[in-house]
């Protein structure tokens, strides 16, 4: 009947797909779709609505690509940013950005998850999972983030007491979950602190509400993974898949995970090393592309960066240059 909108086949919610595409969170996609951004087919989605990989769907009149609309295997990678690269895919000043040193992702992109400042080393999320992103942000998740921090001077008694405390920053209460003492000599000394949520620059301020300096900040944790002692200064490594079905199960995933990886014609999980074969013969010029080098200064203060006792001692394998 004409104006009527015609049943489709049974598929995968419009929301959650859109979701995982990094658009945003399923809550801030669903008020996309009710105020008319999205459509499905030439026609406006519905809350509600389910798409398979055939529709045509458009945010804003931009089409999603199909490989969008299928189930993918979810990847998970730690980045060790180093200090002065930005958290920005791409910086208008001609800087260097975190996603330049990140592998190819074939049907998807890397999602970060949070941001460090221009300053801060460390510890850096990515994923092609663009719900695992939003839930690992938001403050329910109460992932905690551990930091070591180089200060320049000697904070007394009461100092400490009020950055565990609270302090008042902008109106708001902020302060460390723990603090814990690191070493150092003179004048230089290192803390481990963490935090439940990551506030713009949250752990300079609180240590100059202080009247102190920070001079190094390096992130070396976030939940239960830490930042591999191995790990350079512009490395990444990506976690087996056990871990990553660990972290899906944390955000309550699990069972996407596993859609994603016995979905029909989504592509089986292979072991890096046959990956790398696979993908290497197929394209050959991928496999010699160069991968950018860190540079001397940043590889040789990554390990300094994490204070005396900072880091975890994980064992994982390290990733080198390849496309997938």
């Amino acid at each position: 009947m004409s104006g009527q909108r015609q049943a489709r086949p049974s598929g995968e919610k419009l929301h959650k797909v859109l979701a995982r595409a990094g658009f945003g969170s399923r809550r801030q996609l669903e008020k996309w779709i009710s105020a008319g951004r999205v459509s499905v087919n030439g026609q406006i989605a519905r809350l509600g609505d389910s798409v398979t990989p055939n529709d045509l769907v458009r945010v804003d009149g931009h089409p999603l690509g199909t490989h969008a609309l299928r189930p993918l295997r979810t990847r998970v990678l730690l980045y060790h940013k180093p200090a002065g690269e930005i958290c920005a895919r791409h910086d208008p000043e001609g800087r260097r950005t975190v996603f330049s040193a990140l592998p190819g992702v074939r049907n998807g992109r890397w999602v970060m998850v949070g941001r460090l400042d221009v300053g801060t080393s460390g510890l850096l999320l990515f994923t092609n999972n663009g719900e695992l992103a939003n839930r690992l942000m938001h403050p329910s998740g109460g992932f905690e983030r551990e930091y070591a921090v180089r200060v320049l001077g000697q904070p007394d008694r009461a100092a400490l007491a009020a950055l565990t405390g609270g302090v008042d920053l902008d109106g708001q209460t902020a302060r460390f979950e723990t603090l814990r003492h690191a070493g150092g000599e003179g004048a230089n000394q290192w803390y481990h602190v963490t935090l439940r949520e990551g506030r713009y620059r949250e752990v300079r301020r609180l240590w100059e509400s202080q009247g102190l300096v920070v001079s190094r900040l390096t992130r070396v944790r976030f939940g239960d993974l830490p930042l591999p002692r191995s790990l350079k200064a512009g490395r990444w490594q990506e976690l087996e898949e056990g871990e990553v079905s660990a972290l899906m199960r944390a955000v309550d995933l699990a069972n996407e995970r596993e859609a994603g990886t016995r979905a029909r014609g989504a592509r089986p999980v292979e072991r890096p090393g046959r990956r790398q074969a696979k993908d290497s013969a197929q394209d050959p010029g991928r496999r010699d592309k160069p991968r950018a080098q860190p540079s001397p200064r940043a590889a040789n203060a990554s390990q300094d960066a994490r204070g005396p006792s900072g880091g975890g001692a994980r064992s994982r394998r390290v990733a080198r240059r390849r496309t997938t």
